[in-house]
């Protein structure tokens, strides 16, 4: 009995090894077939695991210092490198070129991997989370609802920021603007979605809207560590985390269960009233005349949800930070809006405005100095190749093997200054002039690229324009009340860490 046991892990021993070896034999044959060279690497004692690093994201990240220590990352060891974090090999760049390989011409060979693992238990399989077929679906159902006529409607939008500007102090004291930006997004965000706003502007403590907008930051706040733990995370416990996807979850279901019964209602009766007035436009009552499947609308409704409210508060957030530092930016965005003599703008006079266009591109949503996505990433489903990144120039090809994950980090590549000038980490927003002659290309990211570039990216640019527009004609100017730099709040999505406190002078 011993003498087999032996002979049988011998034989399982030459069995791994062989497969590693041809396994080596085909990855050698592959790389010298496509010209590539080694990319730069992190030193890293325990590569295998990778453990150390992982610790030092977490604590960069507690320390609001991640996207600093990335800068110095990318000008220590070039525009691609690549490093093992919780046993995963990262592959990290910076490289338009790469950038563009993985999102659009290598589109198939890349997929989101793990992050329906990280993601799914508060959003489920929706258009963010999943690949292939199912992604598609999930496209085909979403993107009809952000047609022009949608993104146009701003009357409903208005009300929502009349409520804003009644929380905005006139007698000099300090408020917080990008806590206020972010309530005025989840209420018009669920307004559009679910055809009733949670109303956080004027929601009462402990209700059960306020109880949602708290259990939805706490969820998706947690989300980046998720993603970070990698295949781990399905060991790690977090009972915040569940208890606030469940209460999130119950939420939404609520008020599909009740859009639910009154389409099949509507379909029983079969009174819908031709001559009545048209019903106000809602994202989950356009969804029902594709799907009545309940988990496939919380989900989609989740997946909207976390896209729409997070990039336009953080783009508006990180405006008026910008403009509270510089009142040379507020006086020439001011004259620009003066001339619509106060009346309220609609879809084509926002697009007229020229300055504040320019403004916008400078602080975008995923923007060029503070991007919402400051980071993303692909994981690569078969061996592939980026077209730059190895040798020691970092001018040849790159391997990518199966399994790696690929990093592009919108944050230090909207900063490059052989793309944007020796000024690119100033806010300029004259730069988007055309006499500047800027043309970034895949270099600048505002709301990703390729197949799955953003579907309501109009919707979020018109959103934030109107608020922009409608906050400087109800003020006359504003003071900074913070002192410190900026600093990062990073989650799924970016944010100031130190919020945007400012005194708000009214006309």
């Amino acid at each position: 009995m011993g003498d087999k046991i032996y002979i049988f892990t011998i034989l399982l021993a030459v069995l791994f090894l062989g497969r590693q070896v041809i396994s080596y034999i085909n990855e050698a044959h592959f790389k010298r077939k496509h010209g590539c060279k080694p990319e730069a690497k992190i030193p890293q004692w325990e590569r295998f695991v990778g453990y150390h690093f992982f610790k030092s994201l977490t604590e960069e990240s507690r320390s609001r210092k991640h996207l600093k220590a990335t800068e110095w990352r990318y000008a220590t060891y070039g525009s691609t490198w690549s490093v093992v974090v919780a046993g995963r090999r990262f592959i990290n760049t910076i490289e338009p070129e790469n950038v563009k390989s993985v999102l659009s011409v290598n589109f198939k060979e890349y997929s989101l991997g793990g992050r329906l693992v990280a993601f799914g238990p508060l959003l489920g399989e929706g258009i963010f989370t999943t690949d292939g077929a199912q992604w598609e679906h999930s496209r085909s159902l979403v993107r009809p609802n952000f047609n022009r006529s949608q993104v146009a409607d701003l009357d409903t939008f208005e009300t929502h920021i009349q409520k804003l500007i009644t929380k905005i102090p006139t007698d000099g004291s300090t408020v917080d603007l990008q806590t206020l930006f972010f309530q005025l997004t989840l209420d018009s965000a669920t307004q559009f979605l679910f055809g009733e706003s949670v109303s956080s502007l004027t929601s009462t403590e402990g209700s059960v809207q306020e109880q949602f907008g708290k259990m939805f930051d706490l969820a998706q706040g947690r989300l980046l560590r998720r993603i970070r733990l990698s295949k781990l995370v399905r060991f790690f416990k977090d009972k915040d985390f569940d208890v606030a996807c469940k209460v999130c979850h119950e939420f939404v279901d609520n008020i599909v269960n009740k859009a639910l019964e009154k389409a099949n209602l509507a379909d029983s009766e079969k009174s819908i009233d031709a001559t009545g007035e048209p019903e106000r436009y809602v994202f989950l009552t356009e969804m029902l005349k594709a799907t009545r499947d309940p988990r496939q609308l919380r989900d989609e409704l989740l997946n909207m949800l976390l896209a729409g409210r997070d990039t336009t508060a953080s783009l508006l957030g990180h405006t008026f930070h910008v403009l509270a530092r510089r009142p040379d930016i507020w006086d020439k965005l001011k004259a620009e809006i003066d001339e619509l003599h106060g009346q309220r703008p609609d879809y084509d006079t926002l697009r007229d405005l020229k300055y504040l266009k320019n403004l916008i591109n400078e602080c975008n949503p995923a923007l060029r100095l503070y991007p919402v996505v400051a980071v993303n990433a692909r994981f690569a489903v078969k061996d592939t190749v980026l077209p730059r990144g190895g040798g020691p120039n970092g001018t040849s090809p790159a391997f990518v093997p199966k399994g790696s994950l690929v990093v592009y980090s919108t944050y230090v590549m909207h900063r490059r200054k052989d793309i944007y000038g020796a000024d690119a980490e100033e806010f300029r927003p004259e730069r988007w002039e055309p006499e500047e002659g800027l043309r970034p290309g895949w270099a600048y990211l505002p709301f990703n690229g390729g197949p799955r570039i953003c579907v309501g990216q109009q919707f979020a640019l018109t959103e934030a324009a109107y608020t922009i527009v409608r906050m400087v004609q109800h003020f006359a100017g504003m003071e900074n009340r913070d002192p410190t730099a900026w600093a990062e709040g990073m989650a799924v999505t970016l944010s100031s860490g130190n919020g945007v406190k400012v005194a708000m002078v009214p006309r």
